[in-house]
Order: C-alpha cells, then structure tokens, then sequence
C-alpha cells in the first residue's frame, strides 16, 4: 500500500505544467492503440450509478475521450476536462457527434468548482495524476447528495508470461529497469488498493468493485506503438529507446510471427458521497 502511495505521488507531485503535456509525444499514439474500456464494463457502471439520460457527468482528464464517447452515447450532459492541448483537440474530434459534451481545455485543479451539480464525477485512468489532498475533497464537493463516484481503471496490457520471459531478454540488453511483469493477483491487489485510498479519502463510502479481463492481438507496429504511450518509456534517453525498440521487434517477428497476444485488466470503483 504505500508503495502505491509513493508511485501515485510520482505522478501527482510532478509540476502542473509538466503534467498538462506530459502526454504530448504520444497523444495521436495514446488515441489509436490504448484499448477502450470492454462495453460489459461500461454497462455494470451506467446501472450501478444509475446513469441516464437525464445525467450530468463530469469527467477529470479525459484524454483523447477514451471512455468519453461510451458515456456520451447515453445522451447525457458531460463537461469533461482535459489539460493537455493535444489530448484536448483529439477529444474534441472524438466527441464531435455528441453536441451535449463540452470538453475544456484546463486541469481539474484550475478548474472553477460547480458545488453540488454533477450526478457522477467519471476518472477513467487519470486520477492519479491529482493530488489526493485536492481531488478527493473537490471531487465530493461537485456531487449532489446522492452522486456518484467512478474510478475507471485499464490496467497495462501483458503477454503471457512465456512471451514475457523471452522479451525481458531485450530488456536486460537494452533497458533493464522496465523489466517488470504484473501477473493479475499483482493488478488486482493494485486495483484494490486504489479502491482503498478513495475511501481512506474520507469523502466516500459504500465502494464497490467490478473488473473484466480482455483479450486483444497487436501487431509489432501496434505493440511498439502502445509501449511509447506508458510513462516510463516516455522518460527513456533516445538512443535507448531505439536500441530497445530494435530488438523487441527482431525478437517478435521471429519468434511470435510479427504480433502478440495481449491481455488486460479493466475495472471499476463507484462509491457514494459521504
């Protein structure tokens, strides 16, 4: 537990302007191989939340609308805030057919606070980058009374571990601190823990739980495509990052025909205000 603390402090304790384009070297990537959330997902949260319609939403840093649309596709009124310029103008060509969702460009921090007006605050896979000083309170305070609180989570897309093990020898070559693998007990005592801090939070309360485990296939283009997108590859010294690169795509055209089978874990935490 606190070393996910410490990890989510990583990303919140970052200056606010290196957080507003933290993302920028990889939107257009981020916006076409980052999974969207499974509909089955989507559907146990829209009923848990009670979502309609006649909902308002509002959606702290919605990327380039990765879960944006699923929830627009309600007809519901979304404001939905995004700091990133690149991640704002993806957003806004993602959304065009939804004229009932505003997409601002600013950070949920600056953002001017609407006390008691949203039915849901929706974070799918941003609100670790918030202080939990600020976003838990701030978040709680723009909920009516009986809203709700939805944490969206996709956690990082794996080989198997066979495929992993014949990878992580590229790794040791070329970038021997992102060898690392999370089998699904590890993601789900993660996802468990994220859980845990919204409640510790003292804003929330009766929390629950709901995950489903995917299945896609990417291509070695794909694949690379997808790895530049997640942090620790965006903090790799150029010439690194090729030599990596390089040799991951010699050993999946060889071994793994040119694409891998991946798999992903996707969850929700919905929780009431306090």
């Amino acid at each position: 537990m606190e070393d996910l603390k410490q990890a989510i402090a990583g990303y919140s304790g970052r200056d606010l302007e290196q957080r507003k384009t933290w993302y920028s070297p990889a939107a257009e990537a981020y916006n076409q191989v980052r999974p969207r959330y499974p509909q089955a997902l989507i559907h146990q949260v829209v009923e848990m939340a009670q979502l309609s319609s006649q909902s308002q939403i509002l959606e702290v840093g919605c990327g380039p609308a990765t879960a944006t649309v699923a929830f627009a596709q309600l007809g519901c009124s979304m404001v939905c805030l995004e700091p990133n310029p690149d991640f704002h103008q993806l957003a806004q060509q993602n959304c065009r057919a939804y004229p009932h969702v505003e997409i601002l460009n600013t950070s949920f921090e600056e953002w001017p606070l609407e006390v008691e007006r949203f039915d849901a605050v929706l974070a799918a896979s941003s609100f670790h980058w918030i202080s939990p000083e600020v976003g838990y309170p701030k978040a709680a305070k723009a909920l009516r009374k009986d809203g709700h609180f939805i944490l969206l989570w996709n956690k990082e897309l794996q080989p198997s571990y066979e495929v992993y093990l014949s990878l992580s020898e590229v790794y040791q070559a070329h970038a021997p601190s992102l060898k690392r693998y999370e089998d699904r007990d590890t993601q789900e005592e993660i996802l468990r823990g994220l859980g845990q801090i919204a409640t510790e939070s003292g804003q929330f309360k009766n929390l629950v739980s709901g995950q489903v485990m995917s299945e896609v296939t990417y291509s070695i283009d794909e694949y690379l495509m997808l790895l530049t997108t997640y942090s620790p590859y965006l903090k790799l010294e150029p010439q690194s990052g090729e030599a990596l690169f390089a040799g991951l795509r010699h050993k999946v055209e060889h071994e793994f025909g040119g694409s891998l089978q991946l798999s992903y874990l996707s969850a929700f935490h919905i929780a009431s205000r306090r």
